[in-house]
């Protein structure tokens, strides 16, 4: 039996933004518990050298369906701008996310694998990449990294979450 990339992707992708999500509802009650503020979550790191929470999120929306558009462009650079530094902007992104790769079909993930692109950082590192490539052998482990960095910083500060809110609540065979 062969994995189709959509099948190989696409799923992943939108279960683990409503993780994300999901994970955002935990910060958002823990908040509350505790007095603290959707900036000071938004603005949380695990070293001072690491990007902080909003930008964690928002990387697993670069690395989903950014990723794809880039490969459709022909190019895929790194996002450097500003995420949203609230929740409900947080949870926005990850909604309009799932929303546009629920909409992809098998036979656009199959012409998507096929194109050939770059992942570029202005003119001092060019890599060449089919689309396949670029999603299996960078995007997923960048997109796992973010949603991993996400989860532990929330961790770190104190939110009691746990595996299961990682993997979610339909982690099961359907």
């Amino acid at each position: 039996m062969s994995l189709s990339l959509h099948a190989a992707t696409i799923p992943a992708f939108v279960r683990m933004l409503a993780n994300m999500d999901h994970l955002i509802g935990k910060a958002e009650a823990w908040c509350e518990a505790n007095g603290k503020t959707e900036a000071d979550i938004c603005a949380a790191r695990l070293a001072e050298d690491m990007l902080d929470f909003a930008y964690q999120v928002k990387s697993t929306v670069v690395h989903s369906v950014k990723s794809i558009d880039g490969i459709r462009a022909g190019v895929f650079s790194p996002d450097l701008s500003e995420p949203p530094k609230d929740f409900a902007g947080l949870r926005a992104m990850l909604a309009e996310a799932r929303e546009q790769l629920a909409a992809l079909t098998v036979e656009e993930m199959d012409a998507i694998g096929a194109a050939d692109m770059e992942f570029r950082i202005g003119d001092r590192l060019v890599v060449p990449f089919t689309g396949q490539e670029f999603l299996l052998s960078f995007s997923i482990p960048n997109f796992y990294f973010h949603a991993t960095t996400a989860y532990d910083i929330l961790r770190q500060i104190g939110v009691p979450i746990g595996k299961r809110d990682y993997l979610g609540p339909d982690w099961t065979k359907k």
